[in-house]
């Protein structure tokens, strides 16, 4: 059995109206992706690019997208994010673009990645505040931003779906 490797390009949602981020749906993020490589590469393009790929992660409140294609193919989908210009949700159409943060192997690589990048964008916040509970509000976002891992429980407690009997 052959595995197919896959590559996630972490995108953001770049708008000058609020509404749109807001509206938002992975269904429109997918449609307005996939006519934009059919428009810049035809359908050689589209047909490899659909092979697998998927809106793996979108996060209406950050506009945060996160798109999964073949390993072999993920340049084709790079090279036409550039041409979204506009997402179609509940029969509206909000003007925006994509634009590519990062390209991983895995999830989560992206996810580190974007933690990174948050932590940056924070800072620069801190740096243009104008009083001192913003200031604060955003230091203690700063603070938060961590990938942690679980730690299992130890001892004579078993996990049964988060359900406790005694």
């Amino acid at each position: 059995m052959v595995r197919f490797k896959n590559r996630y390009v972490l995108c953001e949602v770049v708008s000058e109206d609020p509404r749109c981020r807001q509206c938002i749906e992975d269904r429109a993020v997918g449609l307005a992706v996939r006519d934009a490589i059919g428009r810049v590469h035809g359908d050689y393009g589209l047909a490899c690019c659909s092979i697998s790929f998927t809106v793996k992660y979108l996060n209406a409140y950050t506009g945060t997208v996160l798109l999964r294609c073949r390993k072999d193919f993920y340049r084709l989908l790079c090279s036409a994010l550039p041409f979204v210009r506009q997402l179609e949700s509940r029969n509206q159409r909000y003007p925006c673009s994509l634009r590519t943060l990062h390209v991983g192997g895995t999830i989560r690589t992206c996810q580190k990645f974007l933690i990174q990048y948050n932590r940056r964008q924070l800072l620069m916040l801190l740096q243009n505040c104008t009083n001192e509970e913003e200031r604060r509000c955003i230091q203690k976002s700063l603070l938060s931003c961590s990938l942690t891992e679980e730690q299992p429980q130890s001892g004579d407690e078993e996990e049964d779906d988060g359900i406790e009997t005694d």
